[in-house]
């Protein structure tokens, strides 16, 4: 068997597109409902305000002109932008990557994505896997490159994580004479955006970031889901599709959401699983300087940061987070924002970066430990 090794991270880009659209002008971007039934007209213009203050989201990005409404990005180029940062900064060329890994919601297209962005990036010949699986596919990607690089497998992974959320927010892609709360709901927080790591063998762990720990777990095989689309899992009719919603996506809120988030114990599920995930792997969280994490309600985000503090000894002091300042695109948060840590932030010997996400859908859960060498 081949000697272990470190991993590094090399090199980190990102890429939100076009302009900030201010929080009260979501609506108007993506267009306003005017088909909808009364009740959930009502509820919407309700509850705007009322968003605003749960959500404590400033702006988005939406890869949407501004002028025409039309699709200005598709997940193949803006997966090439954050990668080409990411490369540039790694210092290495297309020839160079021998793995590329892909996490996404989106996986509709034939021939698979990571094969279209490969062509794109001009990279001749590498492996390349796609992962579909809502928020917690960026940390799969991530957990995948980690395992094979550590194990001698490949050298230079290219690990991706790209999301279009607005394609499925416009208010011309609803039928909008079925549309229910739960699928409006959505509209206020999700995004558009794209990150991307080059992970690097290493013989030794000096001079640098490297990727320690990477978990995956899935716990939610005994409660419902809560956030979901109505398609079959099998191909469907796109126009019977249409006519009965299939394609809105849909998300528990409030109070609903808030019990679905809580264990046995009555401590969140996220909490719990951060838990577990620093026990399984004995990380020593002594000298962790960022924690990052990705959640688009406020009042939710507060319980947890208040559990961390008095269960795991994570300390609110040290949250990490962009939501704020760009809306939550998915899966590329996590990227994005570690992106924006060591761009912008200042990272000692030892300091530790610590992620985790729980993803609603069915309450998958995954997490990663950087330390800085």
């Amino acid at each position: 068997m081949a000697e272990e090794k470190f991993v590094k991270v090399a090199g980190t880009g990102s890429y939100l597109p076009g302009d900030p659209i201010p929080f009260d002008k979501i609506g108007e971007f993506l267009g306003e409902f005017t088909d909808a039934p009364r009740k959930v007209m009502r509820w919407i213009e309700r509850s705007k305000p009322l968003m605003a203050e749960m959500l404590d989201i400033d702006h988005c990005y939406y890869a949407i002109d501004p002028q025409t409404k039309e699709r200005t990005e598709d997940h193949i180029t803006m997966s090439v932008k954050a990668a080409n940062q990411a490369m540039e900064a790694a210092g290495v060329k297309p020839e160079d990557i021998d793995l590329i890994t892909f996490g996404s919601p989106f996986m509709e297209q034939i021939p698979p994505i990571t094969t279209r962005i490969q062509e794109a990036l001009g990279i001749e010949r590498c492996a390349e896997m796609a992962i579909h699986s809502n928020c917690t596919s960026a940390y799969k990607s991530l957990m995948v490159a980690h395992d094979t690089i550590r194990y001698g497998r490949y050298k230079n992974a290219l690990v991706l994580s790209t999301c279009i959320n607005s394609a499925a927010l416009k208010a011309d892609y609803f039928n909008q004479e079925i549309l229910k709360t739960e699928d409006a709901f959505i509209r206020w927080f999700l995004c558009d955006g794209s990150g991307a790591i080059v992970l690097q063998a290493s013989d030794t762990q000096s001079d640098g970031l490297y990727l320690e720990h990477s978990n995956i777990e899935s716990i939610g095989g005994n409660k419902p889901s809560a956030m979901h689309n109505g398609w079959p899992a099998c191909w469907e009719n796109l126009v019977e599709a249409h006519n009965r919603g299939y394609h809105h996506m849909s998300q528990m809120f409030k109070l609903e959401l808030r019990e679905h988030m809580l264990d046995t114990n009555k401590i969140t599920i996220f909490t719990n699983g951060i838990a577990r995930f620093i026990e399984k792997y004995k990380i020593d969280i002594s000298n962790l300087k960022f924690f990052q994490l990705n959640m688009p309600t406020k009042h939710i985000v507060e319980i947890i940061l208040t559990e961390c503090e008095d269960v795991v000894g994570i300390s609110r002091d040290i949250l990490y987070t962009k939501v704020s300042n760009m809306g939550y695109p998915g899966p590329p948060a996590a990227f994005i924002c570690l992106d924006k840590i060591v761009r912008e932030e200042t990272l000692n010997k030892d300091d530790m970066i610590l992620s985790f996400v729980t993803e609603v859908s069915k309450f998958m859960q995954a997490g990663f430990t950087m330390r800085y060498c």
